[in-house]
């Protein structure tokens, strides 16, 4: 026998729910329709302002409309009631409901039934109001939606939690939250047409793989019945963008979501967006200057401006050409002594015991350094900086440096001290690169869980001849995180949160 999942007693609900849903049952007992399939609707609020802008005061338009939207502001008082709604995209318009106009029982039910919060369709003249205010005089109305429960207090603002968990009331009651909701979209316009300017092919490439590969990172496991086997949620499309070249599409970008099974904080989560491009005859000074005109002609396209102003009034610099260093020089200076690609694992661990760092045992020489080198600058790369040349044993998809032994062509973009994206010249020799695999798959032998499998299909597919080639990565979450200076959390529109405790 199936059990029944637990509904709360009627009597149990706050004060205001039951209130709520005794007015819906109200409606319906009369033979009303709390939820109607379809409500009269003939304009936007959007065009009803657009349409009538700079109307005297106290002005009969003789236009009859039917607007929709939600109702946050409502007063009633006697013979005239007054009314806000607010439709998606924000705009807002007044309506007002005379006796004389919908008569003594609509009116009735009008103050009696609707709440802040509820749906509903007004049909009425467009006017303005003896103080100038362009209105719906309506002369008849219809309940959308019952809202069964109440809007938050406006003068107490949503903790962040509550935000994130519940979006949807979030982008009710918030200009910023919609704002943010819209801002996503028109980057992501931006950065496909960048592309398209540029000869590059939008392809898609599998979220559920085989083996997983293409970044340094845990993966989420999965299971498919229907085959039988284990599978890998993607942590990176790299490899497959990287087929793509081999067989001719020597332009690729995806737009494309990766799941990494790994800490969550305010610049990283378990589910994020990515943008990866690959260029064939590229390199990794292509790829950053590819980086570096996507982001400043998406700042162009939101702000207007390579200057973008961030929710707390601060303002990022994201045009010109921008700082270069190398990785090791920066290392160098943040712990006072030369550091090469040489310097030693123990040399390594004695610099970083001196600035108390906690060492994980697992970590191999460049990863160490890498490490060092995230201590010694945090907090501090917050103008855009290519920051440039990262161990070989930490890069096992990237050509070695032309000239530099021990690093590789690979730079790292911090902006507001985090990773934003990364560009490398790619390592297309095949044997290299079987020996560079190899070596990952004894690292995941040794328990290390971010090391990389050895990929036999993609190897046969660089043993095809693959092109030399520039390949970047940029995390969209954190393109936006740039733009508005908000964390992670409020530039996804729904990131994972855990359940709520009952």
């Amino acid at each position: 026998m199936n059990e029944k999942p637990e509904v709360a007693p009627e009597d149990d609900l706050p004060e205001q729910l039951r209130i709520r849903r005794g007015k819906r049952a109200a409606i319906i007992e009369r033979g009303g329709e709390a939820y109607p399939v379809a409500v009269p609707r003939t304009k936007t609020l959007k065009a009803i302002r657009e349409e009538n802008t700079g109307l005297d005061v106290d002005v009969a338009t003789g236009k009859t409309e039917s607007v929709a939207g939600r109702v946050i502001f409502k007063r009633d008082t006697g013979k005239l009631c007054f009314a806000t709604l607010r439709e998606g995209d924000g705009t807002e318009l007044q309506t007002m409901f005379s006796l004389d106009k919908v008569g003594e029982e609509s009116l009735g039910l009008w103050k009696s039934e609707i709440d802040l919060g509820d749906h509903v369709s007004v049909t009425g003249e467009v006017i303005t109001s003896k103080r100038g205010e362009l209105s719906i005089l309506a002369s008849d109305w219809q309940l959308a939606s019952k809202s069964l429960r109440p809007l938050p207090v406006e003068h107490k603002p949503l903790s962040e939690e509550t935000r994130v968990r519940m979006r949807y009331v979030d982008l009710i009651v918030r200009p910023e939250a919609r704002s943010n909701a819209r801002l996503r979209p028109q980057v992501m316009r931006q950065l496909r047409e960048s592309f398209t300017n540029r000869d590059y092919i939008e392809v898609e490439t599998p979220m559920l793989q085989v083996m997983h590969g293409g970044a340094a990172a845990r993966p989420f496991k999965t299971y498919s019945n229907a085959y039988d086997m284990d599978l890998y949620m993607r942590i990176a499309p790299e490899l497959f963008l990287k087929r793509c070249v081999v067989g001719g599409l020597e332009r690729v970008f995806e737009i494309n979501r990766n799941f990494r099974n790994e800490g969550a904080d305010s610049s990283h989560s378990p589910e994020f967006a990515m943008i990866e491009g690959y260029q064939a005859y590229g390199d990794w000074e292509t790829m950053a200057t590819l980086t570096r005109d996507l982001i400043q002609e998406s700042a162009m396209a939101v702000f207007g401006s390579h200057v973008v102003t961030h929710h707390d009034g601060r303002q990022l610099d994201l045009g010109g050409k921008w700082r270069e260093a190398s990785l090791y020089d920066l290392i160098s200076e943040g712990v006072g002594t030369e550091v090469t690609a040489q310097t030693s694992y123990d040399e390594l661990k004695t610099l970083a015991t001196k600035l108390g760092m906690k060492i994980d045992p697992k970590w191999i020489t460049g990863k160490l350094a890498e490490e060092i080198f995230e201590h010694v600058t945090e907090g501090q790369l917050n103008e855009p900086i290519f920051v440039r040349g990262y161990p070989v044993d930490t890069s096992p998809l990237v050509r070695s440096h032309r000239s530099i032994p021990g690093i590789v062509e690979k730079w790292d973009l911090y902006v507001e001290g985090f990773e934003l994206a990364t560009g490398y010249s790619e390592l297309i020799d095949p044997v290299i690169q079987r020996e560079r695999l190899v070596e990952q798959a004894s690292l995941g032998a040794k328990g290390d869980v971010e090391a990389m499998p050895l990929d036999e299909d993609f190897l046969r597919a660089m043993e095809y001849a693959m092109p030399p080639m520039g390949g970047f990565g940029m995390g969209v979450d954190r393109l936006l995180m740039a733009l508005t200076g908000l964390g992670i959390r409020e530039t996804i529109l729904f990131p994972l949160v855990k359940p709520e405790e009952n």
